[in-house]
């Protein structure tokens, strides 16, 4: 165990200096870190609960995502009605059901089967146990129901919180903000904590929005007062303008081009009249449709409609063959701004409520830096001073082997750019304790092996075989507790649970490479008839 190769023994040194380069830069101004490589700028990010900021806490409405669900299926069956040429009334939701009668008796067979080919099986471990997206029965008297079961629902509230995680970080990072966190909190609750952000009312602003974007024709069959007044057109809707004084327009419901086939928007200025606008690009589908529709309707008003709210409103003058264009609507520079952040983002699939919001000022930050700080020190100092009492000579071996095993934390978590949270500070401190209790077992198995009345390195190599086994099983079951808080935990735990975890990592590397190497060169230079220990 004490016989160490000359390459095995530069293996060992070179990775503990290797990864603890990687914690430097977290010693030097940021200005100064900048200039330094790429791959040499990774440094510690500090928590919500170190540095300060906004915590909000989003709800996925369910009962929108229940209501597109049920307008999808409408749709669907309107659609497939259609195609196949059966005429039908009636169509319409009802609850959590859609209704739809077929008109002649004869052709309800051939409904069912056309309307039976809407129902899939549900994804994931709901699919293996036979259950469909659709529910679909004979009523009698020609009338067919198609009912959506509530594991379909629960399917559908799920991937929208996973759709909506997605677009809620790639708004969050638009904002330029350092490593937010972002995680999935229950059935359909979002946690967003973005470290540094004192002032979260923009970032409620950019994730309350659901950014919905349509291109719709202006119908000008009946005038918006009078639509206004009940008599609006079944396939028209009337929306309001989204700015003051708001103003009543008639739109149509057919969606033209959707927000959807957006590859990019930037904000900019009208290089007429120097007005905040903001330039979009389609992609090649959007591009065909948009041109097809402005090439339709030359001369004919069509509506740029963002939530259900009219921005504006302009006449197609000529045909938009380029696949671009841009949206003026008396904009401010930084609403501008917002909306190509949304519009980059793209929609989100169903409105998000914020239900919790905290703001962690940087004082109280400092506060727990200190009070950590000062736990860690009083802790390593305790630590340090009852190894030398203890174990003297040997005690100095494994205050070195624990110093080098904290600095090599932080450079791990350096090196995966981790954000290092007052648990985490509480982490690293516990791991010091392992690591000298790793220690502790091979000291007392020397010293044990010294009373059996073996020689000096026989004892210490016997210490060191002898206790492989036991501090491999204490700190395996420590690392699976750290696995599972990792795993089921949020937030604060699983941040104590990455330290401890990486903790437990270089404990072991430490105690059996590095403080077995310091031993063993050791031995070696003095060729010890007793063991000060």
């Amino acid at each position: 165990m004490l016989y160490f190769s000359r390459w095995k023994a530069l293996a060992t040194i070179l990775t503990a200096l290797v990864v603890c380069l990687f914690a430097v830069p977290n010693f030097f101004p940021e200005s100064t870190v900048k200039g330094w490589p790429k791959w040499a700028q990774r440094h510690l990010v500090l928590g919500l609960d170190l540095q300060g900021g906004s915590h909000i806490l989003l709800e996925v409405d369910s009962n929108s995502v229940r209501k597109d669900k049920l307008d999808q299926v409408r749709d669907d069956v309107r659609r497939t009605l259609r195609d196949a040429k059966i005429p039908y009334t009636g169509l319409a939701v009802r609850n959590d059901t859609v209704e739809v009668r077929i008109t002649k008796d004869t052709d309800l067979p051939a409904a069912l089967t056309k309307l039976r080919e809407l129902s899939q099986p549900l994804g994931g471990l709901l699919g293996s146990s036979g259950q469909r997206s659709l529910e679909i029965t004979d009523a009698t008297g020609g009338l067919i129901r198609l009912t959506v079961p509530t594991a379909a629902i629960t399917e559908r509230v799920r991937q929208s919180v996973e759709q909506s995680i997605q677009i809620v970080e790639r708004r969050v990072n638009e904002l330029g903000t350092v490593e937010p966190l972002i995680q999935r909190q229950g059935l359909d609750r979002i946690l967003v904590q973005v470290p540094g952000l004192q002032d979260p009312t923009r970032l409620k602003e950019l994730l309350g929005k659901t950014a919905k974007l349509d291109f719709r024709m202006v119908d000008q069959t009946v005038p918006a007062d009078q639509a206004g007044q009940g008599r609006t057109p079944p396939d028209s809707d009337v929306l309001m303008s989204s700015t003051a004084p708001k103003v009543p327009y008639v739109i149509k419901k057919q969606v033209l081009v959707s927000g959807g086939d957006l590859t990019d928007a930037q904000p900019g200025f009208d290089q007429r009249t120097g007005e905040p606008i903001v330039s979009f690009r389609f992609n090649t589908s959007g591009s065909r449709k948009f041109a097809q529709a402005t090439t339709e309707n030359v001369g004919q008003p069509f509506a740029i409609v963002l939530d259900n709210e009219v921005i504006s409103a302009p006449v197609i003058r000529e045909p938009i063959t380029g696949g671009s264009g841009q949206i003026s609507g008396s904009f401010t520079v930084q609403a501008a701004n917002d909306l190509a952040i949304l519009l980059r983002a793209g929609a989100l699939p169903a409105p998000l409520t914020i239900i919790e919001e905290r703001t962690v000022g940087p004082g109280l930050g400092q506060d727990s830096i200190e009070k950590g700080e000062l736990a860690a020190y009083v802790g390593s100092i305790m630590v340090i001073v009852f190894m030398l009492l203890t174990y003297r000579l040997f005690g100095v071996f494994a205050n070195i082997a624990v110093a080098i095993n904290v600095a090599m934390i932080f450079g791990i978590l350096s090196l995966l750019n981790a954000t290092l949270t007052l648990p985490g500070i509480a982490g690293i401190v516990l791991t010091v304790g392992i690591a000298v209790d790793s220690n502790v077992l091979i000291y007392e198995r020397i010293r044990e092996e010294l009373r059996g009345g073996r020689n000096a390195i026989s004892a210490i190599d016997a210490g060191f075989k002898r206790a492989l086994s036991t501090i491999l099983d204490s700190n395996i079951t420590t690392f699976i507790a750290a696995a599972v808080l990792f795993y089921i935990g949020t937030g604060p735990v699983r941040g104590f649970a990455v330290t401890l975890g990486i903790g437990i990592i270089t404990t072991v590397f430490t105690a059996f490479t590095l403080t077995r190497l310091i031993v063993a060169t050791w031995v070696r230079w003095k060729r010890p008839q007793t063991v000060p220990i």
